[in-house]
């Protein structure tokens, strides 16, 4: 990390002085304006705009600026391209000593943006330079010239991390008389690929290789991958979308969609794609912040997500988003009211009393006209026979009160000729319109509905009891509306993940009117004087444009879904929206799944991604956990699911597993104290990151119990912890996270293969633990 934040002081320290220098050209151009000639001022103008647009892009490209590194050995020639790098792809022939030995011939930072130095030899290679391809392209089957790839994580000119990944881990490879770093799994493998034994090295070879057939795999199908915990599952996904978007960079200009089923993995994920986000390439999304505008922050219960999760609620809100229509009309359009159905007492909001919704009274050609409950309920079952969106029905609905009130006006026959009886009916439904009652009986009988304020009126458990009749049964629908009641009347209280999906579908259901298009922004580039005839507008940066087709984009021509064994039905309805044109890749091992109802979430899922052919790969090595908490893990395997097998680890350490208790039935003190001796000890033993893994409604406890032991000790929910790993992991009380089911020891599973070196298991009275400490659940 310290070489890094040198590198990256040098580089800020140029970008600097090259905005000095542009915001020298913009002074400079000012004074060609004093000659006065016609022919000065064009280039005083276009002076002005280039300098503008560099020293714009300049400052939008400030901040996180370096993400990535490759250190490649010496190249068959000596040319170099235009961005200073060399421009060999594959090694010189004595590159690599026959000992396996080899030097370093070039190391490339890769950036946002191209910087040279004073002496025009690159500090940052632009990362979509031909340069910077090995940085996406390179595998360890087909590494080319690069030894090492390091992913560089930055916030502003500080670095917050870096990992590697080693293309050819064989080697030892010096820079500088130094031999070659590697941190992260690229530490790992190193270690693998350097062992003295033959049967190692044969191992890491499995490993590129079953991973590289699925980084390569045609895209035009279903691409499935299936692998236990440390088999890299989600390092292949990632590495696939930068293969695929370089390999065919025209194809996939839809954009590729990752979704990581958490917030935490996201992270992670950014941290190794960090560059494919530029112009709106790639997005990397949590399926609790699909959609714009909605972030999951709760979690629901058990019981509570298996509902919500459920293909069965897609029939619920079917009827929610109709059903809606219905609602006393006590507020403001867009919003709903939550009174009992019956009450049209005033609007408590103090905007005064509701419009009626049960009788429509106009006034046209002098007559009253009056459209009764009756005949107000068929024509609002008339429009809603059809599958349109319910907010796209509005203009039907309107056209059908129109029509109803002309036939009560008794006009309809008054003429025969076709251009007076469409003239006497164009002037009635002007004059009908015109009527402010018609248009607040409109709003109120009809109103534009909105997903969150649909989501909100089902709190109400009489209401969602109706719509969820024959679907949901008396305690399902309790528990929904309950859980609903956070989201608070106007819909903008908290989310839950399972909350973002239905919110999905409900948008889906409800459709979303047209808008007026945005005022475009005052630019001040917009007064140079001239400068319509140079250039009709600014040119966007980078970000601004990876915004712009963020915003504009609802599906992608890739979708990359990791762990998707925990994905539910509701979510996969909602994921397939955004791929239905696409190819997939589709991530995850239904041994870590935990969704209870698998073969309702495989319905939806192949639902959701059609009838492409299939094509499955197994990754079967486990390079993550020493084979002691492997042989721990797979005891809780053998519970989950009899007969599956566990991914082969290919190290030992000769550390086994450790066992701690809390004696008797210890109270939050007793067993925090534990956890936090053992995370103590844990923080002096590895010089990494210690994971403590509780069950989900201990998240908050434990990281009070380890308050003061700094960043590389963090604690986190069995949920939360899947697709994560940490150098040492802490289980804290094994029956609580597996709660008594089979979904619960599959969650438990997971937990336990966190840990890359060591692993404490800290047990309770309820863990019933033998002599040894060893808990019942991990007993074989």
């Amino acid at each position: 990390m310290a070489v890094e934040q040198e590198h990256l002081d040098r580089v800020y320290i140029r970008l600097e002085e090259k905005i000095h220098e542009a915001e020298f050209l913009m002074h400079d151009a000012a004074r060609l304006g004093q000659v006065g000639t016609p022919g000065a001022l064009a280039e005083r103008d276009a002076q002005v705009f280039r300098a503008g647009v560099h020293l714009n892009r300049l400052h939008a490209e400030y901040e996180d600026f370096l993400f990535g590194r490759i250190d490649l050995l010496y190249g068959k020639d000596g040319k170099r391209g235009p961005d200073g790098a060399y421009t060999s792809v594959e090694p010189a022939d004595d590159a690599v000593r026959p000992d396996r030995t080899a030097e370093i011939g070039e190391t490339l930072h890769i950036g946002r943006m191209g910087v040279l130095d004073e002496e025009y030899a690159p500090l940052v290679i632009d990362w979509r330079a031909p340069a910077a391809a090995p940085f996406y392209r390179a595998t360890p089957v087909d590494p080319g010239r690069v030894v090492r790839r390091r992913v560089i994580r930055s916030k502003g000119r500080r670095v917050l991390g870096v990992e590697d990944d080693l293309m050819r881990p064989e080697l030892t490879a010096s820079l500088d008389g130094r031999e070659l770093a590697a941190v992260g799994d690229g530490a790992l493998m190193a270690a693998l690929g350097r062992s003295r034994g033959h049967t190692m090295r044969d191992i890491v070879s499995s490993i590129q290789a079953e991973q590289d057939l699925v980084v390569r795999a045609p895209a035009a199908s279903i691409t499935y991958v299936e692998g236990g915990p440390g088999t890299g599952k989600t390092a292949v996904a990632l590495h696939r979308a930068a293969y695929l978007l370089y390999q065919d960079r025209r194809r996939y200009a839809g954009g590729i969609l990752i979704v990581s089923p958490t917030p935490l993995l996201v992270a992670y994920t950014e941290g190794v794609l960090p560059s494919l986000g530029e112009e709106g390439q790639v997005a990397i999304r949590a399926v609790g912040s699909l959609v714009d505008g909605a972030e999951a922050t709760v979690y629901d219960d058990p019981p509570v997500a298996r509902v919500k999760g459920s293909s069965r609620m897609a029939a619920v809100l079917r009827k929610a988003a109709r059903g809606a229509l219905e609602l006393p009309p006590a507020a403001p359009r867009g919003q709903l009211a939550f009174g009992d159905d019956s009450d049209d007492s005033d609007d408590e909001t103090g905007a005064g009393p509701a419009v009626r919704t049960d009788l429509l009274r106009v006034v046209a050609f002098g007559r009253r006209l009056e459209l009764d409950a009756a005949e107000l309920k068929r024509i609002r079952g008339t429009v809603l026979s059809g599958t349109a969106p319910v907010n796209l029905l509005r203009p039907r609905a309107r056209r059908l009160l129109l029509d109803a009130l002309y036939a009560r006006s008794g006009s309809a026959g008054r003429h025969s000729d076709p251009e007076l009886a469409a003239e006497l009916r164009s002037s009635f439904d002007e004059d009908v319109t015109g009527e402010d009652s018609f248009a607040a009986f409109l709003d109120a009988w009809w109103p534009e509905l909105t997903p969150r304020t649909v989501l909100a009126a089902m709190a109400d458990e009489r209401r969602l009891g109706r719509w969820a009749r024959r679907v949901l049964n008396p305690g399902e629908v309790r528990r929904v509306a309950r859980s609903l009641r956070r989201v608070g009347r106007d819909g903008s209280g908290p989310l839950s993940v399972h909350d973002v999906a239905l919110l999905d579908e409900l948008h889906t259901l409800l459709g979303t009117p047209a808008r007026p298009r945005k005022k475009r922004e005052y630019d001040p580039l917009d007064q140079l004087t001239g400068l319509e005839e140079l250039m009709p507008s600014r040119e966007e940066t980078q970000r601004e444009r990876a915004e712009r087709l963020a915003a504009e984009r609802t599906e992608y021509a890739h979708v990359i879904v990791d762990e998707a064994q925990d994905v539910t039905p509701m979510q996969w309805r909602m994921i397939g929206r955004r791929g239905r044109h696409a190819t997939w890749t589709v991530v995850g091992d239904p041994a870590q799944s935990s969704w209870p109802e698998p073969e309702d979430a495989a319905a939806a899922r192949d639902e959701a991604l059609g009838t492409r052919p299939r094509r499955r790969f197994e990754l079967t090595v486990n390079y993550r956990n020493p084979a002691e908490i492997a042989r721990l893990a797979a005891k809780v395997l053998a519970r989950a699911m009899p007969g599956a097998q566990s991914p082969s680890a290919v190290r030992s350490t000769g550390v086994e597993p450790r066992f701690a208790h809390a004696d008797g039935s210890p109270g939050a003190g007793e067993l925090g104290a534990v956890v936090r001796a053992e995370a103590g000890r844990l923080l002096d033993r590895v010089d990494g990151t210690v994971g403590v893994v509780v069950a989900m409604d201990r998240r908050e406890e434990a990281a009070g119990w380890l308050a003061g032991l700094g960043d590389r000790v963090v604690a986190l929910g069995s949920l939360e912890a899947k697709g994560l790993e940490y150098d040492a992991s802490i289980v804290v009380a094994p029956a609580e996270i597996a709660g008594g089911g089979e979904v619960g020891l599959r969650v438990l599973y997971v937990a336990l293969t966190r840990a890359t070196r060591e692993l404490t298991v800290v047990t309770t009275a309820a863990d019933a633990p033998d002599g040894a400490g060893v808990p019942e659940l991990l007993r074989d």
